[in-house]
């Protein structure tokens, strides 16, 4: 079990990560918030020896990737509408880049997990290949096809990097 100043530090630095992915792959603040605890929960109960700050930053994401697939699959989840997905659907919010979020949620899972590593938190191919347990050619497919479905979605002429 880890100490009080350890979990601090970890919630100081992971956090926003961890939010992000939540709201990305669930898009919803309730759960994103039951998922940040479970995964901070997770850390502090973890016996788990970190080689660098990066590997501890890759075990969070993979474990927050997990905590929201299992979420998602979970009983309860497939039977009941969230409050939130009613509020959302009833006051929608017009926003600069409410056009390419919409877009990006839209994408299936295995497209938005590469496109939100490589473009928000800065990683490669090579280290998201490690993070997911795929090939780094796949990888590359993966951001190759996101862009492309972006791209007609939002009928750009190109995407930035």
């Amino acid at each position: 079990m880890r100490s009080e100043q350890e979990a601090n530090r970890a919630i100081e630095l992971y956090s926003d990560t961890v939010r992000r992915i939540c709201m990305l792959h669930l898009k919803s603040y309730s759960d994103t918030e039951d998922i940040f605890q479970t995964v901070f929960m997770k850390y502090v109960l973890s016996s788990a020896v970190f080689e660098s700050e990066e590997h501890e930053k890759a075990w969070f994401i993979r474990v927050t990737i997990n905590a929201c697939k299992d979420l998602l699959k979970s009983f309860f989840r497939s039977r009941v509408i969230s409050i939130d997905e009613v509020a959302e659907q009833a006051a929608e919010t017009q926003s600069e880049h409410s056009e390419v979020l919409e877009a990006v949620l839209s994408l299936p899972a295995k497209y938005k997990d590469v496109v939100y590593l490589f473009y928000y938190e800065g990683y490669t191919a090579v280290d998201i290949g490690k993070l997911l347990n795929k090939n780094v050619n796949t990888v590359y497919t993966l951001l190759s096809r996101a862009k492309a479905i972006l791209k007609e979605k939002l009928g750009g002429d190109e995407l930035e990097q």
